[in-house]
C-alpha cells in the first residue's frame, strides 16, 4: 500500500529539483486515490505556499546542509513542519510517520535527526507561529513582480495568493438558476464559484455537460467579444478548451489550434462531454500557421498566448519557486513573434483579442503598448465593465479595468468572495 506522505515528499522533491509543474508530477504518480491523494496534494500545495517560512524554520534546527545521501530528509522535514504548523494532524502521527519514512529512504541516523527536529518543532509550535509573516514570494519572484508593481500592491498580491482558490465553473445558460441549484456564488461576470468540495465529476450537471471548470478570470476574454454568432473565430493555443467551449456556446464558427496533439485530444474529449459539435482542430506551431495562412481570413483571432503562467500562482504555487526573470523574457519574445504575424490571417476590421494568464506587465500591458507603437494597422478597443458583467453589476468589477482600456485582474480582486487568478486582456481592431 502506498504511503501518501512518502509520495508527497517525492512529489515535492521532483517539483523543486526538476522545476516541474505540480500537476505534471501529480499525474505521473497514480498510486494514490481518494482521501490519500487529496491529503498528499494538500500537503504539497500547502508546503509550496509556505516554503519561504518553512525553510527559515528548518534552518533554526538544521544549521548545516544535509549531506547528499540524506537529501531526501529535507523534504521529509519540510512536510513534517507543514503538518505541525499548518495542519491539524496529531503530533504523534506526524512524528512517527515521517521518522518511518526517513528510515526507509535514508538511514537510522538521519531518522533520529528527523525525530529530534520534529519533536522540538512540536514543542516550539506557538512560538514559531508568531514569526510567520505570511511570506510566499522568493527573492527571484519579487524581481519578476518589481518590474511592474509597487511594494503595497505586491504585498496585497502575496497575501491574497496564500489562500487556496475556490472552484469556478462556466455554465451553458441560466447562471442565476445554476448558482442557486449548486449553492454557489454568482460572480458579477456570470461565472459561478462553488463552495462544495469533493470530486468535480460528482457535481450535478457535470455528466450532462451543462458546465465546465474555468477560473472566473480565464472566462473573461470571450465575454469581451460581445455577440459573435456566425463569426469565424480562430482560438489559438486553445487546449484544453475552456475558451473554445465559450465560443461554440456563443454560436461562433470555431477553429481551435494548439501545438500539442495530446492536448487537442483533451479538447475534443471535453467538447464531447459538453455535447458540442466538434470544432475544426489544427495541430501546428502558431507562428508557422499564421505566417503561411492562405485560407479565408478570420473575423476574430483569440490569441491566448504562451506565457509564464505566473498569473496562476494561487492554483499553482510551485510557479513562485520554479520561474525566473529569464523565463518571462523568453515568453515575451515568443509573444512578439506571434503578434507580428497575426495580421496575415485576420480580416480588415477584424478583432484581435490578446490575453495571457501572466501577472507580469512585460507580457501584458507593455507587450501590447509596444505592439501598437510598431503596428499602425491596429487600434485599441477600450474595454468597459459593462462589456463583461451581468446587468446591474458592472460596479463590482471596475477595479480590473486600466486607464488605457485593458483588463488586468489580480489575486486580491473580488477578495470578498475568494479572489481571482491574474489575467491580462486587450482587444484590438485591424484597421488596415
Amino acid at each position: 500500500m502506498s504511503d501518501p506522505r512518502q509520495i508527497a515528499a517525492e512529489m515535492l522533491q521532483k517539483v523543486l529539483t526538476d522545476k516541474a509543474f505540480f500537476s505534471d508530477v501529480k499525474n505521473a504518480s497514480d498510486s494514490l486515490a481518494g482521501k490519500d491523494a487529496a491529503f498528499a496534494n494538500m500537503l504539497v500545495l500547502t508546503a509550496l505556499r509556505r516554503l519561504v517560512f518553512l525553510k527559515k524554520v528548518l534552518k533554526q534546527y538544521a544549521k548545516k546542509k544535509l549531506p547528499e545521501k540524506a537529501a531526501f530528509a529535507e523534504y521529509v522535514l519540510l512536510l513534517g513542519l507543514t503538518e505541525i504548523l499548518f495542519m491539524d494532524t496529531p503530533d504523534y502521527a506526524i512524528i512517527n510517520s515521517w521518522v518511518d519514512i526517513a528510515k526507509r529512504k535514508t538511514d537510522k541516523y538521519v531518522a533520529g535527526f528527523v525525530n529530534a527536529v520534529l519533536r522540538k518543532a512540536c514543542t516550539d509550535r506557538e512560538e514559531l507561529k508568531k514569526h510567520d509573516l505570511g511570506e510566499f514570494f522568493t527573492s527571484e519572484f519579487y524581481r519578476i513582480l518589481d518590474h511592474g508593481y509597487g511594494k503595497k500592491t505586491i504585498s496585497k498580491i502575496q497575501a491574497a495568493s496564500l489562500k487556496e482558490p475556490a472552484l469556478d465553473i462556466t455554465v451553458k445558460s441560466s447562471p442565476e438558476i445554476w448558482a442557486e441549484k449548486l449553492g454557489g456564488t454568482l460572480l458579477p461576470s456570470g461565472s459561478i464559484r462553488l463552495s462544495t468540495g469533493g470530486r468535480v465529476t460528482e457535481i450535478e450537471g457535470y455528466e450532462n455537460g451543462d458546465w465546465w471548470v474555468q477560473d472566473a478570470a480565464a472566462a473573461l476574454p470571450v465575454k469581451c467579444l460581445g455577440k459573435i454568432a456566425g463569426l469565424k473565430v480562430l482560438d489559438m493555443c486553445a487546449a484544453p478548451g475552456g475558451k473554445t467551449a465559450q465560443l461554440i456556446n456563443a454560436g461562433a464558427n470555431v477553429t481551435s489550434l494548439d501545438i500539442s496533439e495530446s492536448r487537442l485530444k483533451k479538447l475534443r474529449d471535453n467538447m464531447l462531454r459538453l455535447r458540442f459539435a466538434l470544432p475544426q482542430t489544427i495541430c501546428a506551431d502558431g507562428i508557422e500557421y499564421l505566417q503561411n495562412y492562405k485560407g479565408e481570413p478570420f473575423d476574430i483571432i483569440l490569441l491566448d498566448a504562451p506565457c509564464s503562467a505566473t498569473g496562476t500562482l494561487r492554483r499553482h504555487p510551485e510557479i513562485v519557486h520554479i520561474k525566473n526573470v529569464s523565463d518571462v523574457e523568453k515568453q515575451v519574445a515568443l509573444q512578439q513573434k506571434l503578434l507580428n504575424v497575426v495580421s496575415h490571417a485576420l480580416k480588415p476590421n477584424g478583432i484581435l483579442l490578446y490575453c495571457v494568464c501572466a501577472i507580469t506587465k512585460a507580457e501584458g500591458e507593455k507587450q501590447i503598448q509596444s505592439f501598437l507603437e510598431t503596428h499602425s494597422n491596429f487600434k485599441l478597443c477600450p474595454l468597459k465593465a459593462e462589456d463583461i458583467c451581468l446587468e446591474g453589476r458592472a460596479q463590482e468589477l471596475r477595479d480590473i479595468f486600466t486607464e488605457e482600456g485593458f483588463i488586468r485582474t489580480l489575486p486580491f480582486h473580488l477578495a470578498e468572495v475568494g479572489g481571482l487568478d491574474s489575467f491580462f486582456i486587450a482587444k484590438l481592431r485591424k484597421v488596415a
